[in-house]
This record gives structure tokens, sequence and C-alpha cells, in this order.
């Protein structure tokens, strides 16, 4: 009796425990990056069953508004639930979207998300400075690359920008003169091309299939299953 009295009171033990480990074990997703083999940074569950990769410009207005339309609900919904994660591709289109690139990989995983999100967020800023800096360089001799974003990232206020969140400027010079992130960076812009209909940035891939017509959340939100499914 005693016997299965025990046999019993473990067995509602372990029920009990059954029953709580979902709620316990849920893991917030949207605050995970990882590094892809590409060199792409992916927010989210990499293992997500909807994969979005984006291609973007830091210096591309449209980005701009997609990140701050989009960047909450998306963190909030599939991608804080495992469900969905994003992938972000460069697409260099002039010099001081290099040095933004560039200076948004500096301190890896731990540093991405943060830097990304700044640069998008003190968009409109910095851009009126990297405009002010390029009528001050006409006329002038063509720098050395490394020169350029060095000296870019310096005058547009982006080493400042960064150095809020937590990347000191010699950090920052240091990776703006990393050959390795330079050619990550490169190789994500030329493998742009490789997407049929690739049309400038913002621009969309859904699970494998590239979204030609698709270029802001309005449009890009009803392809994206519903949160919690």
């Amino acid at each position: 009796m005693l016997r299965r009295f025990l046999s019993c009171l473990a067995a509602l033990i372990l029920l009990a425990f059954a029953t709580a480990a979902p709620a316990q074990s849920g893991r917030d997703w949207s605050k995970t990056v990882t590094l892809g083999s590409n060199g792409a940074f992916i927010l989210g569950n990499p293992a997500a069953r909807t994969r979005l990769v984006e291609y973007m410009s830091y210096t591309c207005p449209h980005c701009a508004h997609f990140a701050a339309e989009a960047t909450a609900p998306l963190k909030a919904g599939g991608i804080r639930q495992g469900t969905l994660s994003i992938e972000y591709r460069n697409f260099v289109r002039d010099p001081f979207d290099l040095s933004a690139a560039i200076l948004a990989r500096c301190g890896g995983t731990a540093h991405f998300l943060a830097n990304h999100e700044a640069l998008f967020a003190n968009h409109d800023a910095w851009i009126k400075q990297a405009q002010t800096y390029a009528a001050a360089q006409e006329g002038k001799p063509q720098r050395d690359r490394a020169e350029q974003i060095a000296d870019i990232a310096d005058k547009t206020g982006l080493i400042a920008l960064l150095a809020k969140h937590g990347l000191t400027p010699a950090a920052q010079r240091a990776c703006l003169a990393d050959q390795n992130a330079l050619s990550q960076v490169l190789n994500l812009t030329a493998g742009a091309w490789d997407n049929k209909g690739f049309n400038g940035t913002p621009f969309f891939v859904l699970n494998g299939k590239p979204l030609t017509e698709v270029h802001d959340w309005t449009r890009l939100k009803p392809l994206l299953p519903a949160a919690g499914k």
C-alpha cells in the first residue's frame, strides 16, 4: 500500500513539472545574435522555420524608415518566440555606407544589434554630417580607402555615436582597419546580385524566395506568419 502511494505521489510530481515546463523554459530570442557562415549577422533563432533576409544600406533612407516601423513588432512577435529570424546582409552604396557597415560589425555578436539599431535610429543626424563632409571633399585628391573610411567615421560622428554603446574609439579604428571585415561586407554586397530581381535596398528574401515587389513594412507584414503560429 505504501509503495503504491509513493508511486502515485511521484507520478503527480512529475506531471506537475511537465505541465510547468513550457512556461519555465520559454526563451526570448530577440536578444540572440549569431554570425552566419557568409559573414552576415542573424537576429533570433537561427533554426527558425521562417527565415527573413534583408539586404540593407545604412545610408538608405528607406532602410532607416523600415527599421523604425518594423524592428519593434518583429522583435516582439516571431523573433522573440523563436519562429522567425532576420538575417542582415549589407549592400554597400558608397564610402559612408562602407564605414558604417564595418563599424556595425565591430564587437561581433555582442555589439552588433546595438550598433545596427543606433546607426538607423540616428540616421538623419549622421547623414547630414556626411553631406557636409562630402561637400568639403569636392575637388580634393581621392584618398586611400582605409584612410577615407576612417576619416568618414570620425568626421560624421559615427565613432562618437557607437562609443555611447560600449565601443572605444580605439576599438572602432581597429575594426575599420580590419581587412577581413572589409572583405565580408564587400562579399555580401556582391552577393545581392545573385537574387533574381534585386533592385536596391531594402530588399527581402523570405525562406529563399526573393520578394521583388516588397520594399516596406506595410507590404512585408502580411507575408509573415502571425505571431504565436
